[in-house]
C-alpha cells in the first residue's frame, strides 16, 4: 500500500462519490462500454436487463445494471483525451484507492473498458459503413508527454515515423490495445490502427474558415508504413484510452463505427444504425464468452 493520497490530489464529493464522475464504487461493473456521446448512453442501457443505478455529471452519463446476468456499466466521456485522462484515473480509482482512508488497495483490480464511437476512414478499400477493431492507437495529442511509459520497439518506431512524416515538434505515442479484448471483440470486425486527433477540423486536415497547418495530414498519414503496419482510420480518445490503460493496468479496446471515408468523400446513410449493430454485436460477444 502507498502513502494517503491528499485531499487536493483526488478530491471526493460530500456523499463520497469522486469528483468528476460523481461515482461511488458500488456504482460501477468490472466491464465498461465507454461512448462519447451522453445520448449515447442510453442507447446501450436499453438493451440491459435492468438498469441499477443512474449517476449524470457534467458530460459524465452512467447507466450501470446487467446484460443477460453480466454485470456492466455504460458511460460518456465526451471528447477529447483530456477528458479521457479524467475518466481513466477517476475510474482506476473507484476500483484501486479506498476512498474513505484514501490509501491505494493493496491489491489490484483491473477493468475491461470497451469504446463504441465513430470513426472515419484514411483508406479508400474501408469504406463508410465498416465496424473495425483498433489494435493500436497513435496519438497526435500531447498527454504521455506528462506521463512515463514503456514502449515496444514497434511503438517506437512508429511513434518516431508520424512525426517525421507531420514534421511535429512533439513526440506523438503509439500503443497497442488488450489482444485479449481483440480476438474476443474483434471477430468479424476489420483489425486497423487508429490515429487519435486532438481536434476535429484543423487537426483533421478539415478547412472551414481557417485552413489547417498540415492541410494533407490525412495523405501523410495514411503513408505510414512500419514493418505491417498502417493506420486506417481516426478519431479523438482511442490513443488516450490505451495509454492510460496501460499505465494503470485496465484492458483496453476501441471499437469504431466508420461512419465516412475521408479518401471518397463518402459519408454513411445511416451512421447511427451502424453504432447500433456494433452496439449489440458487442454485448453479445462479452455476455457469451
Amino acid at each position: 500500500m502507498g502513502n494517503r493520497i491528499p485531499e487536493s490530489e483526488l478530491i471526493i464529493n460530500p456523499d463520497g462519490s469522486i469528483y468528476h464522475l460523481n461515482l461511488l464504487p458500488e456504482q460501477l461493473a468490472s466491464t465498461v462500454i465507454a461512448v462519447g456521446d451522453p445520448e449515447r448512453v442510453s442507447k446501450v442501457s436499453q438493451y440491459f436487463d435492468e438498469v441499477t443505478h443512474q449517476v449524470s455529471k457534467r458530460e459524465f452519463v452512467t447507466h450501470t445494471g446487467s446484460y443477460k446476468g453480466m454485470p456492466i456499466t455504460a458511460m460518456s466521456t465526451g471528447m477529447g483525451t483530456d477528458n479521457i485522462e479524467i475518466f481513466m484515473t477517476e475510474l482506476d480509482a473507484l476500483v484501486n484507492v479506498d476512498l474513505k482512508t484514501r490509501l491505494p488497495k493493496s491489491s489490484h483490480t483491473s477493468l475491461e473498458i470497451i469504446r463504441i464511437g465513430t470513426s472515419g476512414s484514411m483508406r479508400a478499400d474501408i469504406p463508410a459503413g465498416s465496424m473495425l477493431a483498433s489494435a493500436y492507437a497513435v496519438g497526435l495529442d500531447t498527454l504521455m508527454a506528462y506521463y512515463n511509459a514503456d514502449y515496444s520497439d514497434l511503438e517506437l518506431e512508429v511513434s518516431e515515423s508520424v512525426k517525421n512524416v507531420l514534421g511535429v515538434t512533439f513526440a506523438p505515442y503509439c500503443v497497442a490495445g488488450s489482444k485479449r479484448l481483440l480476438d474476443l471483440l474483434g471477430e468479424g470486425l476489420i483489425k486497423g490502427n487508429t490515429a487519435t486527433c486532438p481536434g476535429f477540423f484543423g487537426p483533421q486536415g478539415r478547412e472551414v474558415r481557417l485552413k489547417p497547418a498540415i492541410p494533407d495530414i490525412i495523405e501523410r498519414l495514411a503513408s505510414i508504413s512500419v514493418a505491417d503496419f498502417k493506420l486506417t482510420n481516426f478519431e479523438m480518445e482511442t490513443a488516450g484510452y490505451y495509454a492510460m490503460g496501460r499505465l494503470l493496468g485496465h484492458e483496453m479496446l476501441s471499437l469504431n463505427a466508420i461512419v465516412a471515408n475521408r479518401v471518397t468523400h463518402e459519408f454513411a446513410d445511416d451512421p447511427n444504425g451502424i453504432v447500433d449493430e456494433l452496439i449489440k454485436s458487442t454485448l453479445e460477444k462479452l455476455a457469451n464468452r
